[in-house]
Parts: C-alpha cells; structure tokens; sequence
C-alpha cells in the first residue's frame, strides 16, 4: 500500500470525485478524514471507509480549525490535505448575483486558503507534507456561464504555484490537478445530447471517471511524486490540448 499510515484530509469527501478518493486512499492504507458539509453523508462515508468524518463548511475558519484541531487530537499528524471540495452556481456575466459570485468565491477559493493556512503549521513542524488542490481546466480556458467557477479554479492555481515556492523548502509539496468534464451526479442528470457535445471536444471523445482523477491524487501524495512541485496536471482527456 502506497500510503500506509498516512493522515488525509479530503475536503468535499462525501461525495462525486471527494467520495471516490476516500475510498481509494483507505484503500491505500491512509487514516482518511472525510471533511464535507452533508453531516449524514460524512457519517456514511466515513463508516465505509473506517475513517473520520467531519461536517465542515469550508468558507467558514472557525469550523475549519476545529475540523484541524480534531484531527490532531486523533492522530497528532496531517500527511495530505487534498482541497477538493467546490460548488457551482453558473449564469452569464450580466445575470450573475453578487450571492452567486460570492459562495463560490467562499467555497472554491477562500476554503482552499483556509484549509491550507490552517494545517500547514502542523506540516511545518513535521517537515514534510503534500497538499493537493483541485483545479479545472475552466480556470485557464474559461467557460460560459461560469465567470464566477473560472475565476476561483484560476485563483487555485495562483496559489498553489506560490505555495509551492514558499514552503518546498519547508519539505512541502503543493500541485494542483486539473479535471476536464468528469462523471459525477451532475453531468448525469445533463441532456444526452450536451453530453455528446461535451464528448465531441475532447481527444479522446469519452467522459473521465472520477477514479481518472483520484488516481493523480495518489500518485502525487506518495513516494513516487517527491520531486514534482508547483505542478498543474490536466485531466481531461486532451480537451485542454
């Protein structure tokens, strides 16, 4: 097992992509913390992995240092923080409201400062530790209707490239993965024919699978990926290209 005792947080980890990783980084042999604001899914999840589930509202820093607080009460350690929690709420530049820009801004951007502002102190004084941040390929393409999803996936990526030069040389890593159009309950519920769409732009004229991503989250978290930095790894099936 490629993680074997190590502590993860996984923000969003109750559901689509999050879910998906909770379950194969227990797999790995990692303590997973399940960090999302579904309390009963948390619970569920939690349970099926073995791990610690933590109801949590990213955008709020109160909840988010208690949610690190219980952490290192249990296990005295963070290894991985993967930032994966987001939300949408699209419309056009002239129809966007200030609440919709807002709570993505609070969720997508500002959770991920706050997550990661929160434990790395505790990575510091371990000297060494991974934080993964989830991107998109909307923050360097753009997207209709997404002016407010664009610039938060954008700002994860300015941050993480500065992360990664104030504390590798602290023994942390920072990288960034950035999803193109993924499987998940969302897209399920789209028109087959957007679907298709979707599937005509990309190179390998298929959907990802939320494993597709998880797989780089491991990859990265472990051993093998020691000296890959600031990084920001596309995965999208060549819609990027």
């Amino acid at each position: 097992m490629k993680l074997a005792g190590k502590v993860v947080i996984i923000t969003g980890g109750a559901g689509g992509i999050g879910k998906e990783a909770s379950v194969c980084f227990a797999n790995e042999g990692a303590h997973v913390v399940v960090v999302d604001c579904d309390p009963q899914q948390v619970e569920k999840v939690a349970n099926e992995v073995n791990g610690l589930g933590l109801a949590v509202d990213v955008s709020r820093r109160d909840q988010v240092d208690w949610m690190v607080s219980e952490v290192i009460n249990r296990y005295g350690k963070i290894d991985v923080l993967i930032n994966n929690a987001g939300i949408t709420m699209d419309a056009t530049l002239v129809k966007m409201t200030q609440e919709q820009w807002d709570r993505v801004i609070s969720i997508n951007q500002t959770g991920v400062f706050h997550c990661t502002q929160a434990v790395v102190p505790h990575m510091i004084r371990e000297g060494a530790g991974r934080i993964i941040n989830t991107s998109s390929i909307v923050g360097r393409m753009g997207n209709f209707g997404q002016t407010n999803y664009a610039a938060s996936k954008a700002a994860v990526i300015a941050m993480t490239q500065t992360w990664a030069k104030e504390l590798g040389r602290k023994g942390i890593l920072v990288n960034a993965v950035a999803p193109g159009f993924i499987v998940t309950p969302m897209t399920e519920k789209m028109p087959e024919s957007i679907l298709q769409g979707m599937k005509e732009k990309i190179a390998l004229r298929r959907l990802g699978q939320p494993r597709d991503v998880v797989n780089v989250y491991v990859f990265l978290a472990s051993d093998e990926a020691s000296y890959i930095n600031g990084a920001v790894i596309p995965v999208d099936g060549g819609l990027s290209i």
